[in-house]
């Protein structure tokens, strides 16, 4: 990871460099690993390597409402690596881990700053993993990040860019866990695009991945994935492509699916909910939902989910007699 990929970045990346990006990840040509060791000055071993491990492990499953705490933490701890990377010695199998660990580092700084909308300072962090990933020859890992950053163009509108990504970073990772995500995310752009034959495809390809055996262990960025998330993204992406009442039944179901510990999921969920019930005329139950989500995404600091919610409140304006709504707006509006 380059040290520039630290700095606060002011621009942001055209969705066509991206789509090229993740066509020239899709190469095999560009994996082939360096066989020199790096000849720093500092010698690095592996007990050093298994303590920032064993730190990053800690820090990155912290629940939401602590990340206002750990996320400096996890910015210095990133900051260490690529120190090391950049000006210390080790041998190949150190270089692997070290590469790994940055990767996986710049994943997660990518998502706190993509929760805050710091947009492109996440799309940087996310690159920089990725060539991270590359220099580690981890392809899966690879996949992983250019799968967020098509979900970071998917949420801002830009689905084309998406499935532009997502079709290349599906040639790359082997896990069937790790392909349904990916289909998942693709269903979700497409739907947006109305392409509602290849939307069905990817949403049957995802269903069917989730359920299949691997002989590997699932890949820990995509260990959270589960019948909860397939159910509620297959119901957005049924939204957005008209079929209310089934897209309706199947967040419902997602969300009593998710575990109690995913509470900014949940969040995110109920938001979607307020949208499927606005959709069907029903804004009392609306209400409900989007009040839920509102409550818990301020009370574990979930900006991203605060945003789907203040994206539904001008669609409550003509309802402020309904039950609900007046406590939504003045909690939305402090």
């Amino acid at each position: 990871m380059e040290r520039s990929s630290r700095r606060t970045f002011l621009t942001a990346i055209s969705g066509s460099a991206l789509v090229t990006l993740a066509s020239s990840w899709a190469s095999t040509d560009t994996w082939a690993l360096t066989a020199e060791p790096a000849q720093g000055s500092k010698a690095i071993g592996e007990d050093l390597v298994a303590l920032l491990e064993e730190t990053s492990a800690r820090l990155t499953v912290q629940a939401t409402e602590q990340r206002q705490h750990t996320a400096p933490l996890v910015d210095a701890l990133l900051t260490t690596v690529t120190d090391i990377i950049e000006g210390s010695r080790y041998n190949r199998p150190v270089k692997l881990r070290l590469h790994a660990l940055a990767a996986s580092l710049s994943q997660t700084v990518g998502w706190h700053r993509f929760d805050y909308g710091l947009h492109a300072e996440a799309s940087q962090y996310w690159i920089a993993g990725l060539h991270s990933a590359r220099a580690g020859g981890d392809r899966d890992m690879g996949a992983a990040l250019l799968g967020d950053l098509a979900y970071q163009a998917s949420w801002r509108n830009d689905p084309r860019t998406a499935a532009g990504i997502l079709e290349r970073a599906l040639s790359g990772t082997r896990h069937p866990a790790a392909r349904s995500l990916l289909q998942l995310r693709l269903a979700r752009a497409l739907a947006v695009r109305g392409e509602r034959r290849a939307t069905l495809r990817a949403l049957t390809a995802a269903e069917h991945l989730l359920d299949a055996s691997s002989g590997e262990p699932v890949p820990t960025w995509c260990a959270w994935m589960s019948s909860a998330d397939l159910a509620v993204d297959s119901g957005q992406a049924l939204l957005d492509l008209g079929d209310t009442r089934r897209a309706h039944q199947l967040i419902r179901e997602g969300r009593k699916l998710l575990p109690p510990s995913r509470d900014k999921t949940r969040g995110v969920f109920r938001a979607y909910e307020a949208r499927s019930h606005l959709d069907l005329g029903e804004p009392e139950r609306a209400a409900a939902a989007a009040l839920e989500a509102l409550q818990v995404a301020q009370r574990i600091g979930a900006p991203r989910c605060v945003e789907l919610v203040q994206g539904l409140v001008p669609r409550f304006e003509a309802h402020s007699s309904i039950e609900g709504v007046p406590e939504l707006m003045d909690l939305a509006a402090a």
